[in-house]
């Protein structure tokens, strides 16, 4: 089976987005809370990652 382009980006974004929910994990397991607060930093750039992605894939034609 071979991707395409769009292909590609849809598991680019499900990807981003299962490392947001990984990193916010993280963070409730860790009790450091400069730690804590670290992964959530990372959480939140995946998300805006995640979100550009979403915003791409929503607005243009890919092939």
């Amino acid at each position: 089976m071979k991707f395409n382009s769009e292909d590609y980006l849809k598991k680019a974004l499900l990807d981003t987005q299962e490392r947001v929910r990984d990193f916010m994990d993280f963070s409730y397991e860790v009790e450091n809370p400069e730690v804590q607060e670290f992964l959530r930093d990372f959480a939140k750039t995946e998300g805006l990652q995640a979100q550009k992605l979403k915003d791409y894939l929503e607005n243009n034609k890919v092939y």
